[in-house]
This record gives C-alpha cells, structure tokens and sequence, in this order.
C-alpha cells in the first residue's frame, strides 16, 4: 500500500493550463468595485496591520484568471461543473473575480470568507452584481466559520456524497493560505480531516485547490530519505492526491502575481520573511482508500512527532522516545517469520522510513490499513 508523492497516481506536475475553448467562454464581468492598480496596492492595502502581516495575495487578475481555470478546469483533479465553492482569504478578490468569469455552468455559488475590513470593502460589492456570491465577514481559519456556513442554510442544497463513489462533484474549497504559524496550522489540518471525514469531508471526498508558498508545499511534499520530510509530509502522503494546478515558474517572478511586493517593502522586519518567497498553485482530493484509520489519527500524530524530533537517529535507537516499553516492537517489526513487506528495516533512518514503514509501526505487521 506504499504510495509515493512523487509516484503515478499522485504528485502530477502537469500544468491544468486552461483550454482555447474556455479561454473564449469567459463570461462578461461587471465589476462595481475595480481593483487598484497592482502599483497602489501598497497604499490601500498596507500589510503592516497584524491582521494582514502574514497574508500574501494574488494582485494580478490575468493570474487569477489562469488559477480559476486550472482549479476547475482542464486536468484538475477538482474539475467539474455547477460548483459551490468556498473561497477562503480572497484577499480583495482577484481570484474571486475570475471565478465568477469562468462560463456560468462551473459555478453556481460562489462563498467568500473575509475577515479584514479592507479586503471586505472590495469584496461585498459583488453580491449586488452576481446573485451566485455570498461575502461573509468571517476567518477562513477558524473552524466555527464553517458552521456558520451551515446555519446560514448555504450548504443546503450540497449533497453528502459517498465517499467511495468519487470526488464530490459539486463542493469545492479554494484558499490562499497565510505564512505562519496560522498558514502551517491550517495545512497541517486539512490533511488531518481527511481520516476522520471531518469539517468539509462530512460531504465526501471534497477537492481543495490552495494557494500557498513554496516553501510551505516542500514540507508537505517531501519524499522519504530526504532532509525536508516531516509529520506533515507523512500525513499528506497517507491522505491524499496531490497536483500541481500550474507550473510553478508560471507564478514567477513574485512581484508579477502578489502582494505585497518585495520592492515596496519598508519593515523588513515584519515583511521581509514573507513576501518575495515564491507560491505554487496546487489541487488536493483525498484518497479513497485513508491509509490511516479514524480511530488511530491521534495515535499517528503521537508517534509522528515523538519520532521525527530525531529524524536522523536509525528507529532502533530512536523508538525509545514513544514510550517505555516501546523498543519491544522492534522484534514485532523484525521478525523473521514475517513476510519481507510485512518487515521494517530498523537501521533506517527516521526521515527514510516509507509511508509503508509507518503503517507498520503504526498498526503492526499484518495489521496495517
């Protein structure tokens, strides 16, 4: 059951670049409230407020007209038509307004989540020119957001879908995701509700398309034996399929697609850690198949961090982190009579382990999934 980041069936670095047919069928778009131009972004948008410093947004809205087509479009794992989609830190919407220039079918709801008031004030306008869209003054990071969005009735009319019968056909998550300790929080946990059919998955097997710094991707994506894996990188491996929507060079150089940009930085400081660093564009659906049981996420969680403290330590010499008692199962995972795929090697390396190690470590040989 080993599956590869980097292997068929996961990873694509294929670009889901949009076709000459729907490049023609972008529907005419009113804009009630145009965005500055990306050189005055700054001056109405200054990321100095601690309610945006960590935030990097698209500025550019020929990029947010290429990332809406290859969020649902083309060879998008989340390809489909007549989407309702939650779209969490738009920033001032040059995404928001491209999705609601896709051709009518792809979409028809369209709900925002944003919680600064600058941002907000480019954003609620659109409810008056598209019946589709719905702003809500909320944070996409805090999982109550979520309810409110049910209790509003906006999700009525989405159908829980099984989650063996295929990604979810209508319900969609898009987001681009903050720097931070908030931006790896909330990535990290979108993996792990995954197992547990939690928050959005309650629906079924609901695609995500994020957007989100390189840096943040190459933890997440990190293949075993290399020095950048990590409990995110196991997680995300174990959950779901990953894609890359565009190629990464297609959103360089920085100042191209985002704010805030790098030649207007005055407090380096506080800006100069995040803006500059380059972003990909990706989509994510979960696997049919979760590798780890509902039961046993904590239990995941527990050996994952107690275990990757020492990530260059072999897993002999490193078991004795989990608990007492714990070097025990290395005759468990050793033993002679067992299969070979069935068996660990404990000479590895923490961060060589294979997601099939894990597995047996987790659950135990003849045990695992």
């Amino acid at each position: 059951m080993q599956r590869s980041l980097f292997g068929a069936g996961t990873c694509s670095f294929r670009s889901s670049r949009p076709s000459a047919i729907s490049r023609t069928c972008r529907r005419h778009f009113h804009d009630p409230k145009p965005l500055p131009p990306q050189d005055e972004w700054r001056a109405h948008f200054p990321s100095s407020f601690v309610d945006v410093r960590d935030r990097v947004s698209i500025n550019n809205l020929e990029t947010g007209r290429l990332l809406a087509d290859s969020f649902l479009s083309g060879k998008s794992l989340g390809a489909g038509e007549n989407k309702v989609v939650i779209e969490a830190y738009p920033g001032p919407g040059a995404l928001s307004r491209a999705l609601l220039r896709l051709p009518k079918s792809k979409i028809r709801k369209l709900i925002i989540l944003e919680s600064w008031d600058r941002f907000y004030q480019y954003l609620k306008p659109l409810e008056a020119v598209d019946p589709r869209v719905t702003v809500l003054p909320i944070d996409g990071y805090t999982w109550d957001s979520y309810s409110v969005i049910e209790e509003k009735g906006l999700l009525d009319d989405v159908m829980k879908h099984d989650w063996n019968a295929g990604i979810h056909p209508e319900l969609h998550f898009i987001a681009q995701l903050p720097h931070g300790v908030y931006g790896e929080q909330f990535f990290s946990q979108l993996f792990r509700c995954m197992p547990t059919k939690s928050w959005l998955f309650k629906y079924g097997r609901v695609p995500m398309s994020l957007v989100l710094s390189q840096p943040m991707w190459d933890r997440g994506t990190a293949p075993y034996a290399t020095n950048a894996r990590c409990k995110v990188s196991v997680i995300a491996e174990a959950t779901s399929q990953l894609q890359n929507a565009v190629r990464p060079s297609e959103l360089q150089p920085y100042d191209d697609h985002f704010h805030p940009s790098t030649s207007r930085v005055v407090s380096k400081k506080a800006e100069s850690k995040r803006a500059g660093q380059p972003h990909v564009a990706v989509n994510v659906v979960p696997h049919q198949d979760q590798l780890i049981r509902s039961d046993q996420l904590d239990h995941w969680d527990y050996v994952l961090r107690r275990l990757f403290v020492l990530k260059s330590t072999p897993l002999k010499n490193a078991m004795n982190s989990l608990a007492p008692g714990a070097p025990t199962l290395l005759k468990v995972l050793t033993d002679p009579e067992l299969p070979p795929e069935e068996r660990v090697n404990i000479n590895d390396k923490i961060k060589n382990l294979t997601i099939k190690d894990w597995a047996l470590i987790d659950f135990g040989p003849g045990r695992e999934g």
